[in-house]
């Protein structure tokens, strides 16, 4: 299966999440059918990262966005995590602060973006200014309606300074959902993640629902695409974004830079020299 053709938005196109389901695992049926090829795309997660670090011409922007519990976190420390430190860096968007919305919307967002040859991983991110912002009217429709069109072509500026752009919603379901808030109040040490605002938003499901069906729709273009990740299945969403990140990589043709001294010259003078 092409992963990357299966899961994409199709730029243009109409997306509507019931049509999409959640739990599907492709050819795979369970975890251990899975697990060597998990492992091989995170090692080739680590070479390739170093690759992009060392080549230093470009960079990588992962957005990830869900329904709360959709395993943003658990994408980071079990996908994303398998890559070097130095050159990776996540950043979290949370309610802005007074110094952030006294400027536009986007600038938090532009100071967070990655520098050459880094890959930086946005939990939630941009988007969230046509999410929360209208399903909890924090702004006037007319404010947040323009703000697909800002984003398109912020997205385009970002790619014009070779800042590659991978989107992923992990796409869970209500009832998979609910489990997971469950075995976060059984867990003592995820109990911490779990508040009553979590089972509150549940209300707005719906609206949620149909407010990312229009930032995937209208936001997913060719150059920054848009890919929707079957996540009830934890395993099946680390193989899938894995896999994706690592293709993208490899279709960069990254290479290592050419030395910027003798090496030649150094082998003789030190090596040799450090066998007397």
């Amino acid at each position: 299966m092409d992963y990357q053709k299966h899961f994409r938005v199709k730029p243009g196109s109409r997306v509507k999440l019931s049509r999409m389901n959640p739990a599907f695992t492709g050819d795979h049926k369970h975890h251990k059918q899975a697990a060597d090829e998990i492992e091989h795309y995170r090692r080739r997660l680590w070479d390739l990262q170093e690759l992009l670090y060392a080549d230093h011409r470009r960079s990588l922007l992962i957005c990830l966005q869900g329904m709360d519990a959709g395993g943003k976190d658990g994408t980071i420390n079990h996908v994303l995590g398998a890559m070097n430190p130095q050159g990776c860096r996540v950043v979290g968007f949370k309610q802005p602060s007074a110094e952030e919305l006294s400027h536009d919307f986007l600038w938090r967002v532009h100071r967070a973006a990655p520098r050459r040859g880094e890959v930086v991983i946005f939990n939630r991110s941009h988007y969230e200014d046509v999410l929360i912002a209208r399903v909890h009217n924090l702004v006037p429709k007319k404010v947040w309606s323009r703000r697909y069109d800002a984003i398109n072509a912020f997205e385009t500026e970002l790619l014009e300074a070779d800042v590659h752009i991978l989107k992923f919603f992990l796409h869970i379901s209500k009832a998979q959902q609910l489990k997971r808030f469950h075995q976060r109040l059984e867990d003592p040490a995820k109990q911490w993640k779990i508040s009553e605002a979590d089972y509150k938003e549940r209300l707005f499901w719906n609206d949620y629902t149909a407010a990312y069906e229009d930032a995937l729709s209208r936001c997913s273009t060719a150059a920054a695409p848009w890919y929707v990740i079957p996540s009830d299945h934890k395993w099946f969403r680390n193989l899938a974004v894995a896999r994706i990140v690592v293709e993208c990589l490899e279709s960069l043709k990254l290479k290592f830079p050419q030395p910027t001294v003798d090496i030649e010259h150094i082998r003789r003078e030190y090596h040799t020299a450090s066998k007397e």
